[in-house]
């Protein structure tokens, strides 16, 4: 048992933290940060990417694994996956014999999305206009497919440690029938802080946390990062508006766009800069949902959000493993969010290769 003279310290002592999203707990264990790292440590090696590779199945003008042959692009380009993990008007399973053996139809469509015609450039190497496109074409699909899917995912996986096969910047766009699990928990969360408090959960929160300072990464005056309360990885962090009411992409005003792209950039070069490497992680927005349910449903107590999921944790070459306790029990962090948070805003706004560049300036 706990001393009653011991003054809790959330940078000491550990403790849970509730995730009001998803309606589950994190352990926070802030005290082994202290213990020696005897852990796997990897090579780290910053690859030369070629700018232009034909044989680079995203490249313009490459011929993909299909066969298929892509245009010259300029800017983005979109297309559906060769070998997608969902493709439309299935066939719904038979009736199930037993409760615990139920299935059901999952219809869908896969696509991919380069974000430039460039195979080296990363989207904090980009120019704000280059990734304002990116936001422009994001809207575009979801205005689409949104027309018929209940749900669009956008998600990017950045870095091999992240599962991308292909250095190309890219993010994909899975359009599905039904709601998946996670934003399915999401709905169900902020439905009920609606019914409860009257006011959607994430500008709520958005509000308390622009206030307070705390967890900021970085902030303009339409979007607020930070690190959550309830984060699980190390550097996760949330992207969210930090005054208005939007319930989808498509719903942001052009000038919310455009702050939106220079948003994107400032906490994209302090990630790298962390750990002056490629940063990887999984990013994907979450709104709303779409399709037919939209017009039948109320979803006012949705806010739109893009979550970051990165893996590193002490280095370019020490990453968070998600094993043992945290498959078997709950998630758990050692870093606490407010430390996290202070670690990122207090990086320099400039990209580690430009300030590179600069001192070599400077030099000759």
């Amino acid at each position: 048992m706990t001393s009653p003279n011991v003054q809790f310290d959330s940078c000491e002592h550990q403790h849970v933290r509730y995730n009001p999203l998803r309606g589950d707990w994190v352990l926070v264990s802030p005290h082994r940060l202290k213990r020696p790292w005897q852990g796997k440590i990897e090579k780290a090696e910053e690859k030369e990417i070629e700018r232009k590779n034909d044989k680079n199945p995203l490249s313009p003008g490459a011929t993909r694994g299909s066969g298929k042959k892509n245009p010259n692009y300029e800017s983005t380009y979109v297309f559906e996956n060769d070998f997608p993990a969902m493709l439309p008007d299935m066939p719904e399973p038979g009736p199930s014999s037993h409760p615990l053996f139920r299935s059901r139809g999952a219809s869908g469509t896969c696509r991919v999305m380069c974000f430039h015609p460039y195979s080296d450039l990363t989207l904090p190497l980009m120019s704000v206009a280059e990734i304002r496109a990116i936001v422009d074409e994001w809207i575009k699909q979801i205005e689409e497919l949104g027309q018929r899917f209940t749900w669009v995912q956008i998600f990017e996986n950045k870095g091999e440690l992240m599962g991308c096969s292909n250095p190309h910047p890219h993010c994909q766009i899975w359009s599905s029938t039904f709601l998946p699990n996670e934003p399915f928990l999401e709905n169900g969360c902020q439905k009920k802080h609606f019914a409860e408090y009257g006011k959607p959960m994430l500008l709520e929160y958005a509000q308390i946390e622009a206030a307070n300072k705390e967890r900021i990464v970085v902030e303009n005056d339409d979007w607020l990062v930070v690190v959550p309360y309830w984060a699980t990885w190390p550097y996760e962090t949330l992207l969210m508006p930090r005054r208005r009411h939007i319930l989808r992409l498509l719903d942001m005003s052009d000038s919310e766009r455009d702050a939106l792209s220079h948003i994107m950039k400032k906490l994209l070069i302090k990630y790298d800069n962390l750990f002056e490497c490629s940063f990887p992680y999984s990013m994907g927005w979450h709104g709303a949902p779409t399709g037919s349910s939209a017009k039948d449903e109320d979803y006012s107590h949705w806010q739109l959000h893009a979550h970051y999921y990165p893996c590193l944790l002490r280095s370019a070459t020490i990453k968070k493993f998600m094993v043992g306790y945290e498959m078997l029990a709950q998630s758990q962090r050692d870093l606490t969010a407010e430390q996290a948070a202070d670690k990122l805003r207090s990086l320099p706004d400039v990209h580690y290769k430009q300030q590179r560049e600069d001192q070599a300036q400077k030099v000759m």
